[in-house]
C-alpha cells in the first residue's frame, strides 16, 4: 500500500522541465496540433489585448466628441474581432481535446504494449496497484497536462508580454504603476499555491486510502463478519473520512482567502490607475480612454499570473507520475531476444512462423544457476536432461526451486549462469514467442477471464473451430460439466470465473492449455485445490493428454504421480533423489517419508469424516 502512495507521500521536489520536454518528444505525433493551439491562443490573447484598446478608441474617438459618425466601420470591426474569437475558442478546445484523447490512448497503447512484452520477473516486483495507477489515472492527468495545462502556459505569456509592450508603448508611467502590483501577485500566488497544493495533495491521499478501505472492506465481507471487525473497521474508516474532511476545509479556506487577496491587490493597481491617470486625464497628458484601458490590463493582469503559478504547481505534483509513466514506457525487459534472433524468428507482435523449426522436446541443463534480482540463490550448477515426451515430476519442500526450474524451461526466467538446451541448441538463439507458442501451462489457481466457457477454451486462439474446442474440453472430461451448465459452452463465466467452482475452472484452463496442442506441458499444482473426485478427472486427463507431449508437474498430491516416468526429489535447488514411484518407495528415502506422511495424513482425515457422519 506504501508504495501505491508513494507518490503522495513524497516530499516537495523542483520542477524537473527535461521530464516534460521528454514527454513533448513522445507526444510528437501530436506537434502540429499543438503549433496549430498555440496560434489559436495567441490570437485569443491578441484579441484580449486588443478589446481594452477598442474601448479607448470608441471613448476618445465617438463618446467624448458625443459623434457617431464612422460608428458602423468599428462596429463590423468589433464583430470582426468577436468572430475571430469565437473561432479560436472552438478550434483551440476542438483540437486540445484532440490532443489530449490522442496522447492518453497512444500512452496506454504503448504501455500495454510494454506490459506484455515485460517478463515475469518484472511482475514479481511490481505490485497490480501500481502498474494500473499509471496506466489509468497518471496518463490521464498527464494527457490532460500536455493537452491543456501546457497551452495555458501559451496563452499566458504571450498575453503578459503583448500586454507589458503596449502599455508601456502607450504611457511607460502608468504602465510601471500598473506593473508595480505583478512581484506582491507572483509572491502571493506561490505562497497560497504552495498551501492549497499541499492541502489537496493530502485531499487525493486521504480519497486513495479511502478507495482502498472501500475495496478491502467489499472484498474482505466475510472475512470481517468472522472475526467481528465491523466496529473497529468503522472507527479506522472514520478516521480516513474525517481526515479527509479536514484536509478539504483547510484547501477549500486557503483558496477563499487567496482570491480575495489578490484581487485587493489588483485593486490597488486600477486605484493607482485611476487615480494617477485621472490627474493626468485633467492635465490634458492622458484621454480618458487611455486610463480606461489601464483599468482593464490590471485587473486582466492577475489571471494569467495565478494560471501559470497553478500550472507549475500541478507540474510539480505530477513531475512523479510522469516519471513512473517514462519510467514503464522505457522499461527494457529483462529478458530479451537478440537482433539476429528477431530477424530470423520475428518478435512478439510479428512472428515469422515460416522459420519456425519444430520441437521435439528433449531439454538439458547445463551447469545452471540462477538468483532473482535481490541476490537471492535458487539453483546452483544445476544438471537436468529430459528425454522428448518424458513425464518428468518434481515434489519437495516448499521453496526448493521446482517452479523456479519449470519457469527457467518456459523462459518466463532466464540462467544467471550456464545454458539450457531445447532439442540441443541453446533457447536463446531461438525466440521467446517461438518456445511459449509450443507450451501448455496449468497453474495452481486457475485464471478464467469475462467471457463464455467457449471463449475461455479458445483465448489463446479466437479462431480455432468449435469442434476443436469441443474435442479439447472432451479429452480433459470437461464437456461433462461443461453440457450440464445452463447454457453450455455459451454460459458465461463470471469474473474471474466465479461462476464455476475451482476443479470446473482448472478443467477449463486444463482444456484451454490442451487446445493448441503444445510440444511441452507445466501443470503446476494443478490438483492442490480440488476435491477427490475432480483429482480424479484431472489425474485421467492427465494419462489422455500428455502422451508424446514432454512434461512436467509440480505436484502437492503424490498421489497424482505416479505413473510419472520419473520423479525428482528437489531441496535446496538440488536433485536429492530420483526415479519411478516404485524405485523411490523401495529406497525409502526422502521421498518415501514425504509419501508415507502424506497417506497416513489423508487416512485420517477421511477416517474423521467417516465418524463425523450422521
Amino acid at each position: 500500500m506504501s508504495e501505491f502512495y508513494a507518490e503522495e507521500q513524497a516530499p516537495d521536489r523542483k520542477l524537473n522541465f527535461s521530464i516534460w520536454f521528454r514527454l513533448l518528444k513522445d507526444a510528437r505525433s501530436q506537434w502540429k496540433r499543438l503549433g496549430f493551439i498555440a496560434v489559436m491562443m495567441g490570437v485569443l490573447a491578441i484579441v484580449d489585448i486588443v478589446v481594452p484598446l477598442m474601448t479607448r478608441f470608441v471613448i476618445d474617438r465617438y463618446v467624448l466628441p458625443k459623434d457617431t459618425s464612422g460608428l458602423w466601420l468599428f462596429v463590423l470591426v468589433y464583430l470582426a474581432m468577436i468572430a475571430m474569437q469565437t473561432y479560436a475558442v472552438y478550434k483551440f478546445i476542438d483540437q486540445a481535446g484532440r490532443v489530449e484523447f490522442s496522447i492518453a490512448y497512444d500512452m496506454r497503447t504503448r504501455g500495454f504494449r510494454k506490459l506484455q512484452e515485460l517478463p515475469f520477473s518484472y511482475y514479481d516486483r511490481m505490485p497490480v496497484g501500481y502498474l494500473m495507477s499509471r496506466m489509468t489515472s497518471d496518463i490521464s492527468h498527464l494527457a490532460d497536462a500536455i493537452g491543456w495545462s501546457l497551452v495555458d502556459i501559451a496563452y499566458a505569456l504571450i498575453f503578459l508580454i503583448i500586454a507589458t509592450v503596449v502599455m508601456l508603448v502607450i504611457n511607460w508611467q502608468l504602465a510601471l504603476g500598473v506593473l508595480a502590483i505583478v512581484p506582491p501577485i507572483i509572491l502571493v500566488t506561490i505562497f497560497f499555491q504552495k498551501r492549497i497544493l499541499k492541502a489537496q495533495r493530502e485531499v487525493r491521499k486521504m480519497n486513495a486510502q479511502i478507495t482502498g478501505a472501500f475495496n478491502e472492506g467489499i472484498m474482505g465481507a466475510k472475512t470481517t463478519k468472522s472475526l467481528v471487525r465491523e466496529e473497529e473497521n468503522f472507527k479506522e474508516f472514520s478516521e480516513l473520512t474525517g481526515g479527509m474532511r479536514r484536509a478539504s476545509v483547510r484547501s477549500a479556506t486557503l483558496s477563499s482567502l487567496f482570491l480575495p487577496i489578490v484581487l485587493a491587490i489588483s485593486s490597488l493597481a486600477s486605484a493607482f490607475a485611476l487615480a494617477y491617470g485621472s490627474n493626468q486625464v485633467l492635465k490634458g497628458a492622458l484621454s480618458l480612454g487611455t486610463v480606461t484601458a489601464f483599468v482593464s490590463y490590471s485587473v486582466m493582469f492577475f489571471h494569467p499570473i495565478r494560471d501559470i503559478a497553478y500550472i507549475f504547481g500541478e507540474m510539480q505534483r505530477m513531475q512523479a507520475a510522469a516519471e513512473r509513466v517514462i519510467g514503464l514506457l522505457e522499461t527494457a525487459p529483462d529478458i530479451q531476444d537478440t537482433p539476429d534472433v528477431e530477424e530470423k524468428y520475428g518478435d512478439n507482435f510479428h512472428p515469422k512462423r515460416e522459420n519456425w523449426e519444430e520441437l521435439n522436446g528433449e531439454i538439458t541443463f547445463e551447469h545452471v544457476t540462477f538468483r532473482y534480482k535481490d541476490g537471492e540463490q535458487v539453483l546452483e550448477d544445476f544438471n537436468l536432461h529430459v528425454k522428448p515426451g518424458e513425464t518428468l515430476a518434481l515434489v519437495g519442500p516448499t521453496g526448493a526451486g521446482k517452479s523456479t526450474i519449470v519457469n527457467l524451461i518456459c523462459r518466463f526466467y532466464e540462467p544467471t549462469e550456464g545454458r539450457i538446451l531445447i532439442d540441443g541448441v541453446d533457447y536463446r538463439e531461438r525466440s521467446q514467442l517461438w518456445l511459449q507458442s509450443n507450451l501448455g501451462y496449468v497453474l495452481q489457481e486457475p485464471r478464467l477471464f469475462s467471457g463464455t466457457v467457449l471463449d475461455n477454451i479458445r483465448y489463446a486462439d479466437p479462431q480455432a473451430p468449435e469442434e476443436q474446442a469441443h474435442a479439447a474440453a472432451r479429452m480433459v472430461d470437461a464437456e461433462r460439466f461443461i453440457l450440464k451448465l445452463e447454457k453450455g459452452y455459451d454460459t458465461p463465466v463470471g469474473e474471474g470465473g466465479s461462476r464455476l467452482s475451482t476443479g470446473e475452472k482448472q478443467l477449463v484452463s486444463f482444456a484451454r492449455a490442451i487446445l493448441h496442442n503444445p510440444r511441452l506441458f507445466v501443470l503446476d499444482e494443478a490438483t492442490s485445490s480440488v476435491d477427490t473426485e475432480t483429482e480424479q478427472d484431472i489425474q485421467h486427463a492427465i494419462e489422455r493428454t500428455l502422451s508424446g507431449r514432454t512434461s512436467f508437474i509440480i505436484a502437492h498430491r503424490l498421489s497424482t504421480i505416479r505413473s510419472a516416468d520419473r520423479i525428482l526429489f528437489i531441496d535446496d535447488g538440488r536433485i536429492r533423489e530420483e526415479g519411478t514411484h516404485r524405485e523411490l518407495m523401495r529406497k525409502k528415502g526422502l521421498y518415501y517419508e514425504l509419501y508415507t506422511n502424506q497417506f497416513q495424513e489423508e487416512a485420517s482425515r477421511d477416517l474423521l469424516k467417516v465418524k463425523a457422519a450422521p
